[in-house]
């Protein structure tokens, strides 16, 4: 979630719902960008290479795939402007890709500006409440990835204990949980502990690179791939698939969370 002043280039589109923030969108040096109410930038693209993950906290978020680099399905509960699932539908164009979102305006904009994947059998845009949503599955999807901000902060329905939970059943026997959360936000903490405890102490902090935004995975059952080693050698891997800075992740990954001298503790 980075700040940056609008640019000349500026479209507005209000809400339908009384309730839901506006949502405009911005352009300079050809990226377009998407807000919410605020200046506040929630989603960007580059308008030549609409799958690259311009925002640090956007690449940040897929460090999961140094645990599972072939999940079968993904939800995402925020669409944004569809960064995350403009990347997963070009480097894993196997995956299906499942977003839910509660702005219809969001939708509407996201078609039509920010260049999402054509609709199908891969990827689905579902108008619904998240945090309602999640309760539809049951073991069966491998990665949830949670991005949802009202244009000031976190939706506050997508971080309680009973969302963690649901999502926690939600997930396939070794999926993981991935949530967007800035790390200046005073609830961080209380956050932090719920998730511990729903998800019975399996959880990392990944930050961005900058502007305070911390990647939080947790996994349903331990990830057999912990040792700093085998870690390296799997980010160099990733590099040259996804182009995305794993061996850096893997470093604040270390740098952020409990470790032994040759493991991750998770």
């Amino acid at each position: 979630m980075t700040r940056k002043a609008l640019h000349p280039f500026r479209r507005r589109v209000r809400a339908a719902i009384d309730y839901l923030p506006a949502v405009e969108i911005s352009e300079v040096d050809n990226i377009r960008s998407l807000h919410l109410g605020s200046e506040t930038i929630q989603s960007s693209m580059d308008m030549d290479d609409p799958a690259e993950l311009v925002l640090s906290y956007s690449r940040a978020m897929m460090g999961f795939l140094l645990w599972n680099a072939e999940p079968a399905h993904v939800l995402h509960i925020g669409l944004g402007g569809g960064s995350l699932v403009r990347f997963i539908d070009e480097y894993l164009p196997d995956t299906v890709n499942v977003a839910v979102e509660l702005n219809p305006q969001v939708i509407a904009v996201a078609r039509s500006f920010f260049k999402l994947p054509e609709e199908g059998d891969f990827f689905e845009i579902v108008e619904a409440d998240g945090a309602d949503y999640v309760k539809v599955f049951r073991g069966s999807t491998d990665v949830i990835m949670v991005d949802g901000f009202d244009g000031l902060q976190i939706v506050d329905a997508l971080t309680t204990e009973d969302f963690f939970s649901d999502c926690r059943q939600a997930l396939s026997p070794h999926g993981i949980f991935v949530t967007n959360w800035w790390s200046g936000d005073k609830r961080y903490h209380s956050f932090m502990e719920r998730l511990l405890g729903v998800f019975e102490g399996r959880v990392l902090e990944l930050p961005s690179a900058s502007h305070g935004n911390v990647a939080v995975m947790a996994f349903k059952q331990s990830p057999s791939l912990t040792q700093w080693d085998a870690l390296k050698e799997r980010a160099d891997r990733l590099e040259g698939q996804f182009g995305l800075e794993f061996a850096e992740f893997v470093s604040r990954l270390r740098q952020t969370n409990q470790q032994t001298a040759g493991h991750l503790v998770i």
